[in-house]
């Protein structure tokens, strides 16, 4: 399987929560959908779907 290099964004995860919740007729909070995109960041970690890059991180 080809490995490709993908950049996983906490706030572009809230922004996407926020979205489909207010479709839906939800109203979160910022606490919330901050909560909820680091659980969603933490799930794909445990997947095994993403690897945390440390060293990305250090860069910015």
């Amino acid at each position: 399987m080809k490995e490709i290099e993908v950049i996983i964004d906490t706030e572009e995860i809230a922004e996407f929560f926020y979205n489909e919740l207010t479709k839906r007729g939800y109203v979160p909070g910022e606490d919330e959908l901050g909560e909820l995109a680091d659980i969603t960041f933490d799930y794909l970690l445990n997947k095994c779907i993403i690897d945390e890059d440390l060293e990305f991180e250090d860069n910015e």
